[in-house]
């Protein structure tokens, strides 16, 4: 009986679980670990969006199937979230799906539009499931770079010119995980451009559209006019209003598109519980405040995050959006490779960090850095990491160790 299984074979080992079980490992001991690897958000959702919730969810009739599209009100909602934040007018009906988180809507849309041997563009390093859900439905990958620049656009040149078949789809993510980089919307004019021309699909992960910092609003590739003839958009209430184990997520964009996981998702599953989809509603119509906070917390994490990570002796760009930094490895221990460095960090300073490679062979060199603890957890990681580099002999600026 055959025990190597076409889709599993072509999933490499998940190295970021190595350091996952380790921190476990770690736990079960009763280690203090500051678990700054996953990117899990420790903040609860609005109160009004849990009574709402609960109110839903004591009604007898609350616990049939519900719709996989999601329910009228919460697309609904949804369209006047981009009609408010964007200036975006969408149809509720035929340009807007609702998806278990975003994750699940971009492996179901890989599922849906790729052919064994399509060729996929997607930025390397990438959150995985820009690469592997292509990956597991028989797509070949070709990598770009995820900076937004000059760059970016001679490799998508390239690979129009020497990739055989042509690309079907571009895949990409603003502000971007891991890396944190941000896109402006002249980049996403010159993309909607290109696709147009080389009659490729752009798929757009904003999964981190509110968690901008500097006062710098993220923008919408649907904000191009035209995009929607070649775009889909990826939106999540995960991040913003504190609401990631509810799996509760948004395709929005061209209609062809969204009609194709419609379907697929029609065969795969009955949607999310009804009453977590009108809590949706509630937290999409309700007082905004909790995003706002959320931004401003991020963005003094972040902060002390840099601030006193560098006084320890390891210094990180600080991020202009999303909830990671991308750190790269402190110089004189940049051999050790992304994922022996996380794993001496877990051990030596009890901080989990998520290692670089984990998001494609262009993340080595890096670590990234999820701003999920308090303020007080990232000082005392700073004076942990600062401990740790002390031992392995890096010179920290003793002058200021109180980090």
């Amino acid at each position: 009986m055959q025990d190597e299984f076409y889709r599993i074979k072509r999933l490499p080992p998940y190295v970021i679980a190595e350091v996952n079980a380790m921190r476990a490992a770690a736990r079960a001991r009763g280690d203090d670990i500051i678990d700054l690897g996953m990117g899990n958000p420790d903040l609860p959702p609005p109160p009004h969006v849990i009574a709402k919730l609960a109110e839903v969810a004591a009604k007898p009739d609350a616990h049939g199937y519900s719709a996989s599209k999601g329910i009228p009100g919460l697309r609904r909602a949804q369209a006047a979230y981009y009609d408010r934040r964007f200036g975006v007018d969408l149809d509720p009906e035929t340009e807007v799906v609702v998806t278990l988180g975003s994750k699940e809507g971009l492996a179901n849309l890989a599922q849906a539009i790729t052919a064994p041997g399509d060729v996929v563009l997607a930025p390397n390093p990438s959150y995985p499931i820009h690469t592997f859900g292509f990956i597991i439905a028989g797509a070949t990958i070709r990598s770009v770079p995820t900076t937004p620049d000059e760059r970016y656009f001679e490799a998508l040149e390239r690979a129009v010119r020497f990739t055989v078949p042509r690309p079907s789809v571009l895949v990409m993510g603003y502000p971007s995980n891991p890396t944190a980089e941000v896109a402006d919307l002249a980049f996403y004019e010159r993309v909607v451009a290109f696709a147009k021309k080389h009659n490729i699909w752009v798929l757009s992960d904003l999964a981190y559209s509110e968690i901008y910092f500097d006062g710098v609003p993220t923008p919408s590739i649907l904000q191009v006019p035209g995009a929607k003839d070649v775009a889909i958009e990826f939106t999540s209430l995960s991040k913003s209003y504190s609401m990631a184990g509810w799996r509760i997520g948004f395709a929005v964009g061209n209609k062809t598109l969204i009609s194709a996981l419609t379907r697929v998702k029609s065969y795969l599953d009955y949607g999310a519980f009804t009453p977590i989809q009108a809590a949706a509603v509630a937290a999409l119509n309700g007082p905004q405040d909790i995003v706002a906070q959320n931004r401003e917390l991020y963005h003094r994490r972040r902060d002390v995050m840099v601030e006193a990570f560098g006084r320890a002796g390891w210094d990180i760009p600080p991020p202009r959006a999303s909830m990671f930094a991308w750190a790269p490895l402190p110089p004189a221990l940049a051999h050790l490779g992304s994922l022996e460095f996380s794993k001496q960090l877990l051990t030596h300073a009890g901080v989990a960090v998520a290692p670089g490679v984990g998001y494609g062979e262009d993340g080595e060199g890096f670590v990234r850095i999820a701003l999920v603890e308090n303020e007080q957890r990232l000082r005392q990681a700073a004076r942990n990491i600062r401990k740790y580099l002390q031992s392995m002999g890096v010179n920290t600026p003793a002058a200021k160790a109180g980090a």
